[in-house]
């Protein structure tokens, strides 16, 4: 009666994300589950689309990391910590939720998209107009979905003021319940502790690869 039921999706966001993603949810029942993120971002349209499908099946997301603990009676147990982060692309695939929790220990990072291969050297890369434009269609189709997912359009704004030769910008507590991001008090209807025990404990394949 204490068990505690979430699924982790741990790493970067690629382009076969959304359909590995869908292949899971073929496999597994996770209509109405808890999705616990932690990851640094990735690929812009395979965030948005993920986002989406993770709208269609009405779940709850967060940010956090799972730690396995040893089995207890054959049973798979875990731990789920706050201390995690939600970066770039990673905060506008939180809003995908129909519910959503930030504990005050995470932490929820953004700035600029930019295209992946020129990213480290921003400064001192060219660019032609085709893929000024491709960076221009992109901010359009995250400003569509942050008002679809029904967050605050500040964040994009936010995110627009952060080059990607500065650090990224760590929203603040106020900051993040005024986006939208968060929606709930608490994760789970009641506090049993920090420690889940589960015979279901399901975990995405790492979403690894990409760029913002």
């Amino acid at each position: 009666m204490a068990c505690r039921v979430w699924i982790s999706a741990i790493g970067l966001i690629t382009e076969d994300t959304a359909r590995d993603f869908e292949v899971f949810a073929t496999d597994n029942n996770v209509q109405g589950a808890t999705l616990v993120l932690d990851s640094p971002g990735g690929v812009v349209l395979a965030a948005l689309e993920l986002g989406r499908a993770i709208r269609r099946f009405d779940m709850t997301t967060t940010v956090g990391k799972t730690i396995m603990l040893p089995s207890h009676d054959g049973v798979a147990r875990a731990r789920l910590s706050a201390d995690a982060s939600c970066e770039s692309m990673c905060a506008f695939l939180l809003l995908g939720g129909t519910r959503r929790y930030v504990p005050p220990e995470a932490h929820v990072l953004v700035h600029m998209i930019w295209l992946g291969d020129r990213a480290e050297h921003a400064q001192e890369a060219s660019y032609s107009a085709r893929e000024l434009g491709i960076v221009q269609r992109d901010i359009g189709r995250i400003a569509r979905y942050t008002v679809e997912m029904g967050g605050g359009i500040e964040l994009l704004e936010t995110a627009l003021r952060v080059p990607p030769w500065e650090p990224l910008y760590a929203l603040g507590a106020d900051e993040i319940h005024r986006l939208r991001l968060t929606t709930l008090d608490r994760l789970f209807d009641e506090d049993i502790g920090p420690v889940a025990k589960s015979n279901a404990l399901a975990t995405v394949a790492p979403i690894h690869g990409g760029n913002d």
